[in-house]
């Protein structure tokens, strides 16, 4: 049943999840550069391990802000997918949303995804990378073109047109999400990333996929941890595991 369109007064609470690691000097400006919105904010910050003092400066911009509801966590096992997971677990808000600590999302665009979720605009709402110029060095030419087929092949799967499967700022209710790990052995734990599994449960779910249009930034601090080759390669098989699911079951 399509939700009711909202009135501007009505708000949610929100749970911004953030994963990192090795991501020291972006936490605090994850709390400075997100704008209020919501009726209640609560920032998870998921550490994975790092080498640099991430999970120190967790704790430091925790008690630097205390009129902020911040969470600090280390995860239990590995990758980004882990992460969200167990933070998605421990957040409270009725809106979960991810923004990778690299902040090349700018936290500032928050707000977007979250009028557009409860405006009714999408039920599952995916950030888009490829749509306006990006910062020079924001994204490799060879991650482009990796990006480019992933959300056509995805659009085409799922029937539902998609630009860029592999933003990492989702957003959703909480409800849909408990919903998405009801029904996680359908496709089973086969996605080390977390965004594959968000958006194959929510299309199982026949939720409405949006895209929101971002402007894609250099990161300020750190280097990337996406292995092109390797991680490409794991992308392809995930990708074809969830065609057999999908497409050809």
């Amino acid at each position: 049943m399509a939700r009711p369109l909202l009135s501007d007064d009505q708000q949610y609470s929100v749970s911004i999840v953030v994963p990192a690691r090795n991501e020291k000097g972006n936490i605090e400006n994850a709390i400075k550069r997100t704008p209020a919105f919501g009726s209640r904010q609560e920032f998870v910050f998921i550490e994975g391990h790092s080498a640099d003092g991430t999970y120190e400066e967790m704790l430091r911009v925790q008690e630097a802000y205390p009129e902020k509801d911040i969470k600090v966590m280390r995860q239990s096992g590995k990758g980004k997918g882990n992460a969200v997971r167990e933070a998605f677990e421990a957040a409270s808000g009725e809106i979960l949303m991810i923004l990778d600590a690299d902040l090349t999302m700018p936290p500032e665009e928050l707000p977007k995804f979250y009028d557009a979720l409860r405006y009714n605009k999408g039920e599952f709402i995916n950030g888009s990378r490829l749509v306006y110029p990006m910062d020079k060095n924001a994204m490799r030419f060879l991650n482009l073109l990796g990006n480019k087929f992933f959300g056509m092949f995805f659009s085409y799967l799922l029937g539902q047109r998609l630009k860029d499967t592999l933003c990492g700022t989702k957003v959703l209710y909480k409800k849909d999400y408990e919903q998405i790990t009801r029904n996680r052995h359908y496709f089973g734990d086969f996605d080390p990333f977390g965004d594959f599994d968000l958006i194959f449960g929510a299309a199982k779910l026949n939720l409405k996929i949006t895209e929101i249009i971002i402007r894609y930034r250099d990161r300020e601090y750190g280097s990337t941890q996406i292995n092109r080759f390797s991680h490409g390669w794991l992308l392809i098989k995930m990708s074809a595991f969830a065609a057999k699911k999908i497409k050809f079951k």
